[in-house]
């Protein structure tokens, strides 16, 4: 069951999306979204999202470390120099330290472990907004 979460306010409604294969983890994280006030867009792949035509509205991205196909932090670093970087928050349900590690230095904003709190995730996701429009 979700709480009532505060409404992050932000200009010019973003869109976070949600790459995941685990279909039980979109939908719950974009519930959570909704609930946040947040436009959301899902998608099962990184190669989904990337064939999708909306990407340049997407303001954040929140992908699964370990997926078939392409990883979260493959898509992060293709993003990125492909000169389409977006702030993004990686999340796996596998404790691992050094993935966490090597992430953070390649520039992911976030690094949550599921079962995560969901205002972790809103905080990861307001700094992630903030990155991408600091005013």
């Amino acid at each position: 069951m979700l709480k009532t979460h505060q409404k992050i306010q932000m200009p010019n409604q973003p869109t976070v999306a949600i790459v995941d294969d685990d279909a039980s983890v979109r939908d719950t994280t974009k519930d959570l979204l909704d609930s946040a006030g947040l436009s959301s867009a899902t998608f099962d792949s990184a190669e989904s999202f990337l064939q999708s035509k909306g990407t340049c509205a997407i303001r954040c991205l929140v992908a699964d470390m370990r997926m078939p196909g392409m990883t979260g932090l493959e898509l992060y670093s293709h993003l990125a120099s492909s000169g389409t970087p977006i702030p993004t928050i990686l999340i796996t349900a596998y404790s691992d330290e050094q993935a966490c590690v090597r992430a953070l230095e390649t520039g992911v904003t976030c690094f949550l472990t599921k079962p995560f709190r969901p205002e972790d995730l809103l905080a990861c996701i307001e700094t992630a907004l903030r990155e991408c429009d600091p005013a």
